[in-house]
C-alpha cells in the first residue's frame, strides 16, 4: 500500500508543471535590456565585481532612469521611493556575471510585475503625420525630449512646438529610430 501511495506521488508530481520556465522572446524587455546595458557599463566602466559596488552603481544608474526602466528601478528597490528592496537579487547574481535573463527569470518568480514592463512603440517622427496624433501623444514626445509646453492650449500649439524643436531632437530622434530596427 505504501508503495503504491509513492507512486501516485510520484506520478503526480510528473504532471505538476514545471516553474523554472525559461524566458519567452519578449519577455521581461524592460529588464534584460536595462540589466544588459547595465552589466555592459560596469565592464567598460572597470567597475569591482561584488555587492556593494554594484548596488551602488545601480542605484546611481537608476536616478537618471526615466520612462519604464525608472519603473523596474522601482519595483527592484533601487528608488527613494520604493516600498520593497530586492536589489540585492539583481547585485549578487551580477557579482558572479550570472547571465541577465537568468537574473530576470528569478526577479519574474518574486515579483510577476518586471516581467510586464514593456518599452513603449517608437514613433518615426521623420515619417508621421503629427496631425493624426492625439495630444496625449504630441506630450509624451515633449516629455521624452525633457521640454514642455508652457501657454499651449490647442494641439496645433503642441504641433508647432515639436516642429520647432526637432531639429534640436534630429539625432535623438534618428537614435531613436534605429533603436527599435
Amino acid at each position: 500500500m505504501l508503495c503504491l501511495t509513492g507512486l501516485s506521488v510520484a506520478l503526480a508530481l510528473a504532471f505538476v508543471p514545471s516553474t523554472t520556465e525559461a524566458l519567452k522572446e519578449g519577455d521581461c524587455e524592460v529588464c534584460v535590456t536595462f540589466l544588459g546595458k547595465f552589466y555592459q557599463s560596469l565592464k567598460d566602466n572597470d567597475v569591482n565585481f561584488n555587492n556593494a559596488d554594484i548596488e551602488k552603481a545601480i542605484i546611481k544608474t537608476c536616478k537618471d532612469a526615466k520612462g519604464k526602466e525608472n519603473r523596474f528601478c522601482y519595483y527592484i528597490g533601487a528608488t527613494t521611493d520604493a516600498a520593497t528592496k530586492i536589489i540585492n537579487e539583481v547585485s549578487k547574481p551580477l557579482s558572479y556575471h550570472v547571465p541577465v535573463e537568468k537574473i530576470c527569470e528569478k526577479l519574474k518568480k518574486k515579483d510577476s510585475q518586471i516581467c510586464e514592463l514593456k518599452y513603449d512603440k517608437q514613433l518615426d517622427l521623420s515619417t508621421v503625420d503629427l496631425k493624426k496624433l492625439k495630444v496625449k501623444d504630441l506630450k509624451k514626445i515633449l516629455e521624452e525630449w525633457g521640454e514642455s509646453c508652457k501657454g499651449c492650449a490647442e494641439k496645433s500649439d503642441f504641433i508647432r512646438k515639436i516642429t520647432e524643436l526637432m531639429p534640436k531632437f534630429r539625432s535623438v530622434v534618428t537614435e531613436a529610430l534605429f533603436q527599435t530596427s
